[in-house]
């Protein structure tokens, strides 16, 4: 070896070591800073070591003299980002401005504790809580004021991703005083970083399109490869009592879904009450349904009835430890839990006073659902009765002090009395008259409500969405049909001639039928994300339950798209869109429908979010074919072709996937530039997010790493990425936290 050879080669394993080193200590830190016992980000060593990496990627590429423009754009791209974020560390200034009513103020206070001055000055004119109509969620936070300037004035107004900008200086909403006369502004001042940064970001969103569409790049070869076309990957063929039980009194069926078709505040939003109803029974007895009752009878049940259904065992225990230590069956009544005490009370002080074991875990959740029938016995949470006074309305419940409100005494007397007369009618099985109660407390509503009332097409969205359990039946569904098909889809690897398949029309049914199945599932999600947007006034990705739709949606859209080149698709298709539904239903994750956070409300979050979601869906493809792989390399070692061909189908995967991917990151960057005045705060989520990134991103190194032109090697580096996105996705939001926890 020559002293050039060797100099390659030192340089590479130096690259390589400080590219691990740099995903490393990130992906260390986020757990250290979540202990709180070092602020790793902040240190000189970080600074440098991504400096040293910079560097040695520089002189690599130099080294290598590589000249494809779209190549040399694309990491020169990540150099302008990363000299954007020195820039930023080196001469930006930010802090936070606190302003009270009718009091001008000229300083900002930084991190550190000291305060610098302002030249000019802010005085806070007022500060409003805009809430959605009828409830106490909040819509927006605005803080009107005026800039104070050499004896000029000038108005502004600086709400969530609305920023006042006046001399180099930015300011974003960030809190209010409690007593709403002061608000909390941060300030943010970076001249230069931000203009190199974005500068870096648009050089990135063209050179990774570019990535794609460049005729002589990586992935065009990729997509003109013999593989793709050989029907190695054409391998898919589709297949495609109970006992009598004692009844507890309860409403008809038909009265008790009038009262469901009533409204009511819930979850911070007007709705009705079958929303409450079905979120109750669920949470209770972990179905819709119970003993063939509907949820708006067993609501009704407990109102109504409550001696009765306190003694119904109806709640689900499902901690072990919690039934053998209270001599609990499966399923308990309310009184179960009271007998000379709370049988709960010792474990859940415990719980509270820090001893989270698993007894006082599930003693505590146990306490929470309790706690719900205690309130709604108590008429707590059935907010039902409208008051409007100008352009404000309020929810009340017959249980509020009504008197301390301007409510004409009519009304009151009505609040006050209608559940009473309601009580008296159904007691004495006079269910006609107790509809006729319903049907006044529905035009009280009508007459009272105001704008806070629900538009009817959102009504009906909600009565069509409460109807159909679309994630379960489609998770169900999804699954059987993939581990159906991945079943025959290894079978015809493993027979003597893998590739072949009959071509005769007639015998081509069941993958035309596996086709429609798909169809018939994207359909419904799509109906499904539709009703949620209806029902919310925003697009259905606030949350984890709704990002979970989100991408089983995506994985089928590909599906469907590219099932007639690559049959084995529909196979994948049904197996990850099952598998995220799934999870969809996992405790964590949230089905309730509520107003999105007012720092969500932006343009920004639906790219951001989507882009992400398609990212994870493309590289969830490349973790179903690395498995596929791997399966068939254990199970018949002499079917090369077939591992390769899917290796060849993952890469078809993994380039648009790192594209969506990096193109996601850095809008949300913008996004956060926007909302709270920096790009990067290195939170949990962006630095896993980021470690994603890299890591799938050395994978089409090629030519750089010689292992990875192997396709088993391939295989098992993208099965072990893919750790990395449950990292980022499930890891993070559960263990780590951090300003997407809200997500």
């Amino acid at each position: 070896m020559d002293n050039c050879e060797l100099n390659n080669c030192e340089l590479k394993q130096t690259l390589i070591i400080l590219y691990i080193v740099v995903v490393v200590i990130m992906a260390i830190a986020t757990f250290v800073e979540k202990a709180g016992a070092y602020r790793c980000y902040d240190q000189w060593w970080f600074t440098l070591a991504w400096a040293l990496l910079a560097a040695a990627s520089v002189a690599w590429f130099l080294h290598q003299r590589i000249r494809r423009l779209s190549t040399v754009l694309l990491h020169l791209s990540f150099v302008i980002i990363l000299t954007g974020a020195l820039l930023t560390r080196l001469s930006s200034a930010q802090g936070m401005v606190h302003l009270r009513q009718a009091t001008a103020s000229s300083q900002y206070l930084t991190a550190d504790g000291a305060t610098h001055d302002l030249p000019f000055a802010l005085q806070l004119d007022t500060f409003r809580v805009i809430c959605h109509p009828g409830t106490t969620a909040a819509a927006d936070y605005e803080s009107h004021i005026t800039i104070i300037d050499h004896g000029g004035r000038q108005s502004q107004v600086v709400s969530m991703n609305n920023i006042c900008t006046y001399r180099g200086y930015r300011f974003y909403q960030s809190s209010y005083d409690a007593d709403g006369q002061g608000s909390l502004l941060a300030m943010n001042s970076d001249p230069w970083g931000i203009p190199v940064t974005y500068t870096g970001y648009a050089l990135l969103f063209v050179s990774l399109v570019w990535m794609l569409l460049d005729p002589k790049g990586a992935y065009r070869h990729i997509l003109q490869s013999p593989l793709l076309r050989r029907g190695a990957l054409s391998m898919l063929a589709l297949l495609s009592a109970g006992t009598i039980m004692a009844m507890p009194p309860t409403l008809p069926q038909q009265t008790a879904e009038k009262f469901g078709h009533l409204n009511m505040v819930y979850n911070n939003r007007v709705c009705p009450v079958q929303t409450y109803a079905i979120d109750f029974t669920k949470k209770l007895h972990g179905k819709a349904r119970y003993k063939g009752l509907t949820a708006e009878q067993v609501l009704t049940g407990f109102i109504f009835y409550p001696d009765e259904w306190s003694a119904e065992p109806l709640i689900k225990v499902k901690g072990t430890e919690l039934k053998q230590t209270l001599q609990l069956s499966n399923y308990a009544s309310v009184n179960d839990f009271f007998h000379d005490d709370y049988l709960l009370g010792a474990l859940v002080r415990q719980y509270h006073h820090g001893s989270h074991d698993a007894i006082s875990k599930e003693a505590a959740h146990m306490d929470d659902r309790l706690m719900v029938v205690m309130q709604l016995q108590q008429g707590t949470p059935l907010k039902m009765f409208p008051h409007t006074h100008g352009d404000a309305t309020e929810w009340l419940a017959p249980t509020d002090n009504l008197s301390a409100t301007a409510i004409p005494s009519a009304d009151r007397l009505f609040m006050s009395t209608i559940f009473m007369l309601l009580y008296e009618e159904i007691a004495e099985g006079h269910y006609d008259q107790a509809e006729a109660y319903i049907e006044a407390l529905q035009r009280y509503q009508q007459q009272n409500g105001g704008r806070s009332l629900p538009s009817p097409t959102r009504l009906k969205a909600e009565y069509a969405y409460n109807a159909i359990p679309f994630a379960t039946i489609l998770f169900m569904l999804c699954l059987t049909m993939g581990f159906i098909t991945l079943g025959i889809t290894i079978w015809r690897m493993l027979r003597p001639h893998p590739g072949y398949l009959p071509r005769q029309r007639h015998k081509r049914w069941p993958e035309h039928l596996s086709f429609a199945i798909m169809v018939l599932a994207f359909i419904s999600l799509t109906v499904c994300e539709g009703l949620r947007w209806i029902i919310s006034g925003s697009i259905p990705m606030s949350n984890g339950y709704e990002t979970m739709l989100l991408m089983a949606w995506f994985i089928m859209l590909l599906t469907l798209v590219l099932c007639h080149r690559y049959h084995i698709m529909l196979t994948f298709g049904f197996l990850l869109s099952g598998f995220f539904l799934l999870v969809s239903h996992l405790s964590q994750m949230d089905p309730q429908i509520g107003h999105l956070m007012p720092v969500l409300r932006s343009p920004l979050l639906t790219l951001h979010v989507s882009i992400i979601m398609m990212s994870f869906a493309l590289l969830s493809f490349t973790f179903i074919c690395g498995a596929t792989a791997l399966s068939v390399n254990i199970l018949r070692k002499d079917n090369k072709q077939t591992v390769e061909a899917l290796a060849m189908l993952s890469r078809v995967f993994l380039y648009p996937a790192i594209a969506t991917l990096g193109i996601g990151i850095f809008i949300g960057a913008i996004w956060a530039n926007v909302s709270w005045g920096t790009y990067w705060s290195w939170d949990p989520k962006e630095v896993w997010a980021l470690i994603t990134f890299m890591a799938y991103a050395a994978v089409v190194h090629t030519r750089s790493i010689a292992a990875f032109q192997r396709p088993l090697t391939y295989h098992i580096y993208v099965t072990l990425c893919f750790l990395t996105i449950l990292m980022t996705y499930f890891g993070v939001n559960y263990f780590l936290g951090g300003m997407h926890s809200y997500a």
